[in-house]
């Protein structure tokens, strides 16, 4: 006769009229789970305690020792504590907000292109920005023409120098035109010294105003594209709590309004702060300006006059006057036009 296999203890556990397990099966109940388990799961000291069908902690699963074993512990449910941030959550609400400010402010730009939208404007300082523009790009035409000047110039005297040299050299080689090459010679040296003079001064000129231009006012022009960037954005959520304002009233649209004046007001503050900013340095670029050009030009117009005027003195006077020091090669000795 075939041996009957075994039944599965916990098919066969008695339950009470009342609903309650009994007694005498629950320790067998507990040892043969614990017989099922794997041991690699590190379970071995964990037991399973039943209750009435009717307790709060129906099914709770106790981790701990047995009698004679180490403390008690026991497990319950992960909660997630609210402090703790999703950085991907983050991000994505940092893109949705840039997003959704990207988008009015495009709907805005738009809409005052196609003549539909109202926008801000500050008519003095909207003119002192327009002056400033157009003084910019003069600015960078006499920059242009002073670096044309200069490499011109550099030419001329390094042609001047070379021919000098060549002069000198037949002069010592043609006994019977010793002196006229001679004298040409040192003509051409001292035109060529006088050039290096002058070239010094356009130099100075041109890096002085180069540092006005291209620093200076870039930096004050780069004020004024934040100013002009928080005026859309200002224009942008102002015309959208317009609009909010004049649609209905009802417990859905009062929180939109009230958002929409809470992001208006931002933007509003951000729009003054940045006029401020914009007018103070207009203030300080046009006091700046002044200072620096008079000083130049004083220099470009001296040295220039000098040069032509053959006034060497003279020349050398404006560079010392303005503090500029030649990169030159050594002294040479004093001609013999220098000397008379």
């Amino acid at each position: 006769m075939a041996q009957e296999s075994p039944k599965n203890s916990a098919a066969e556990i008695p339950v009470t009229s009342n609903g309650q397990l009994e007694d005498s099966h629950e320790h067998g109940f507990n040892r043969d789970l614990k017989r099922s388990l794997p041991v690699g799961l590190g379970l071995s000291e964990t037991k399973i305690t039943s209750h009435d069908f009717d307790s709060t902690k129906e099914g709770v699963v106790e981790a701990g020792p047995f009698p004679g074993g180490r403390a008690q512990q026991k497990s319950g449910p992960v909660v997630l504590a609210d402090e703790v941030k999703n950085p991907a959550m983050e991000k994505l609400e940092l893109v949705r907000k840039w997003s959704l400010n990207t988008y009015k402010c495009t709907r805005q730009i738009i809409s005052e292109k196609l003549g539909r939208g109202s926008r801000t404007v500050d008519l003095e300082l909207e003119a002192q920005i327009d002056i400033l523009r157009d003084n910019k790009k003069k600015y960078e035409n006499i920059l242009k023409l002073a670096q044309t000047l200069s490499t011109q110039l550099f030419q001329m005297v390094h042609t001047q120098r070379q021919l000098g040299d060549a002069f000198a050299d037949l002069s010592l080689k043609s006994l019977e035109l010793h002196e006229e090459f001679g004298y040409n010679a040192d003509t051409q040296k001292l035109l060529a010294k006088n050039g290096e003079t002058l070239l010094g001064a356009i130099n100075f000129f041109i890096a002085s105003v180069n540092t006005l231009v291209n620093k200076t006012i870039e930096d004050t022009l780069l004020t004024v594209k934040q100013y002009e960037s928080a005026r859309i954005e200002y224009d942008a959520y102002r015309t959208d709590l317009e609009e909010l304002n004049l649609g209905p009233r009802d417990a859905n649209t009062l929180p939109k309004i009230e958002q929409s004046q809470q992001l208006f007001q931002v933007h509003k503050e951000k729009y003054d702060k940045m006029r401020n900013d914009v007018s103070i340095k207009l203030k300080f670029l046009e006091e700046n300006k002044v200072k620096v050009l008079h000083n130049q030009l004083v220099l470009f117009h001296n040295a220039i006059a000098a040069y032509f005027a053959g006034n060497q003195k003279q020349l050398e006077q404006t560079l010392n006057q303005f503090h500029i020091k030649l990169k030159t090669p050594g002294a040479d000795a004093p001609s013999w036009l220098e000397e008379q």
